[in-house]
């Protein structure tokens, strides 16, 4: 073969062998009769053989026509089914996405919205990961995930930011501690009983740091937290109190413990993050649409 056949050389041989008929093929194909004769004839041409026996009574398959007919049928079959798939992927229906996000907030906020997603989309496919802040913006950046969901990250660093919610901090206590019949607590308790903090590390270090700063209270330090799960047991155990945002609850057994809200509430803006300059394929786009919808 000198060369190959064009899809719409391989079209036009398909629709004149399936009806052995030149005007009808034509009508099939929406062309003129003389057009669709110089397609045939330049596909003969690439491949040096002719494809039809033919005069003004008959068309007929060579044995060169016969042969290519079930590899044309097959490769515009595998071709047609390629665009449906590719059809599928930009109306938002077929696609993968990755999203890395709080362990609350996926909890919370991502894992309600996934299985809605799925029932209407099935053939989206997902991957779920967590991590901390920084983790998440790493991720990002490294495009090693889509989009993620987390705290509104610094205006200098190089991400989109669209707001869900604002996540409020509670204070958590034993179920027969003093405060945990109270409605709601000021922040200064946490001077005058031990409280437990949350790592250096911690993205909710920084916000409970501001809270007491802002009231002007002096918080003696306390033993430190790694995690939110841990956080719950040194809370069982009578370690002390402490404060965490209300999504964290999400992630707790509260047996034994209960939640409390704060009054002039202190919350972490919790929204939708994408890397500036990276474009989203059509799905994550319907998905991010929905996870807003789902917030609001």
């Amino acid at each position: 073969m000198k060369t190959s056949l064009t899809l719409k050389q391989l079209e036009s041989f398909l629709a004149v062998a399936q009806t052995a008929n030149f005007r009808e093929a034509a009508e099939i194909l929406h062309v003129s009769q003389p057009a669709l004769s110089r397609t045939i004839r330049l596909a003969e041409e690439a491949i040096g053989v002719r494809l039809f026996d033919r005069d003004t009574s008959y068309v007929e398959l060579t044995p060169s026509g016969s042969e290519l007919l079930p590899i044309a049928k097959r490769i515009l079959q595998d071709f047609d089914s390629a665009f449906s798939e590719l059809g599928q992927f930009l109306d938002g229906r077929r696609g993968h996405v990755t999203v890395v996000t709080l362990a609350s907030a996926g909890v919370a906020l991502l894992m309600p919205v996934v299985a809605a997603f799925r029932k209407k989309v099935p053939q989206v496919q997902f991957t779920l990961l967590e991590s901390h802040d920084q983790g998440i913006s790493s991720a990002l950046s490294e495009g090693s995930a889509d989009f993620g969901i987390a705290m509104q990250p610094k205006q200098q660093e190089p991400f989109r930011y669209i707001h869900l919610l604002d996540d409020p901090f509670v204070l958590l206590c034993r179920n027969d501690h003093e405060l945990a019949s109270q409605a709601s607590v000021q922040w200064s308790v946490f001077a005058q009983a031990p409280f437990l903090q949350a790592a250096r590390r911690s993205s909710i270090r920084p916000i409970t740091d501001a809270a007491f700063l802002g009231r002007g209270l002096d918080v003696p330090d306390g033993l430190e937290y790694p995690s939110i799960p841990a956080v719950a047991a040194m809370v069982r155990a009578g370690l002390g109190i402490t404060t965490i945002p209300r999504l964290t609850l999400k992630l707790l057994d509260m047996q034994g413990l209960t939640a409390v809200a704060m009054e002039g509430p202190v919350t972490r803006p919790i929204g939708l993050i994408t890397r500036q300059g990276r474009s989203l394929s059509p799905v994550a786009k319907r998905f991010i649409s929905e996870i807003a919808a789902g917030a609001s």
